[in-house]
């Protein structure tokens, strides 16, 4: 059964299901000390309908948690702050949004028991050669312990990231962002969602309480869902590995724990209904919690070049080698509040 779309395993403290394509775990159930079960990781509302099958890997069923290798897409630079404009580079040739590895079935490989191991091969034009993922549940606590191995061809700087989704409560404000100590904040240095703008362009800031708002306004980005439509992102630069969602509403927190050499950023994806195109439709409301080595995602051919972020002192772009495997190592668990 090596190729079966889905393979779950359960534990003392939860259960957890990770599916072939983009190797993604969702859904997860956490069964807490207190003895409720909470699930938190988000899953698209559209998987599983009609047509969603014509549609990019990435989008066909997304869900939960996965990792991106090279991570972001490219964009125009049209509509970006000026020093933005300049350092935007065009796509490379046959880019995949957040990498081959987001859109394609993995491979189940051996594990020992307890755990779930997928790997794939990329294409033989791309300087990766091979990732593997391992998903392991910690046997004493509601908790998952993921590794994620890359191996090159030839040396390279590509931008990296993981791509964590969770789920928010309906009631606006019952979820608060904890993230971990940062140096400083970035908004987008132009507009993510045309009819959903929030945040002020290119803007930075030191509290995610007092984000700059697009029309002279303070923005709580702490406190979510929002209060209205929106499709934002901010960058959190100098973060200390560590980040939690506190689900006030429904009475638990997750902890999120990275390696900061390996991600020395955070990207906070607000999906607040702010899309109304297919298979969007104004309905997708979640939080993305992503540990980066990228400048917002804005593709690897920026990613490599001066930018102002990289310029700034924080990475964007992670050196691999080339008979050197790349591991990193992160954690996702709940606790009770």
């Amino acid at each position: 059964m090596t190729d079966t779309p889905y393979r779950g395993l359960g534990w003392a403290h939860g259960a957890l299901t990770v599916q072939r394509l983009g190797a993604m775990l969702a859904p997860v159930t956490f069964l807490l000390a207190d003895g409720r079960q909470v699930s938190p990781m988000q899953v698209a509302p559209w998987a599983g309908e009609a047509g969603t099958e014509d549609l990019p890997g990435i989008l066909r069923k997304l869900r939960g948690e996965w990792p991106c290798v090279p991570f972001g897409y490219s964009v125009p630079p049209d509509g970006f702050a000026p020093d933005w404009a300049a350092a935007i580079r065009p796509a490379d040739p046959g880019e995949e949004a957040h990498g081959h590895s987001s859109n394609t079935d993995w491979q189940w490989q051996s594990a020992g028991d307890g755990a779930l191991k997928l790997a794939l091969d990329y294409p033989e034009s791309s300087p990766i050669a091979r990732v593997e993922r391992t998903v392991t549940p910690d046997p004493d606590a509601p908790a998952i312990d993921c590794e994620f191995r890359v191996e090159v061809r030839e040396d390279c700087r590509l931008p990296i990231g993981l791509h964590p989704v969770f789920r928010l409560p309906l009631a606006v404000g019952g979820a608060r962002l904890e993230p971990g100590r940062f140096d400083h904040g970035l908004t987008y240095p132009s507009t993510v969602e045309p009819a959903a703008p929030l945040f002020a362009i290119d803007a930075r800031f030191d509290d995610l309480e007092k984000v700059p708002g697009r029309f002279g306004t303070v923005v709580d980005a702490s406190r979510l869902p929002l209060s209205t439509e929106a499709e934002e992102l901010l960058q959190l630069n100098g973060i200390d590995g560590t980040a939690a969602l506190a689900n006030e509403a429904e009475g638990y927190r997750v902890r999120l724990t990275w390696q900061k050499e390996h991600f020395p950023s955070l990207l906070l994806w607000y999906s607040n209904a702010g899309r109304k195109m297919a298979p969007w439709n104004g309905r997708h409301i979640a939080i993305g919690i992503e540990p980066i080595c990228s400048p917002f995602g804005l593709g690897p051919p920026t990613a490599q070049a001066d930018n102002p972020i990289s310029l700034s002192g924080t990475p964007t772009a992670l050196a691999f080698k080339a008979g050197e495997p790349f591991v990193t190592r992160y954690r996702i668990a709940a606790e009770p509040l």
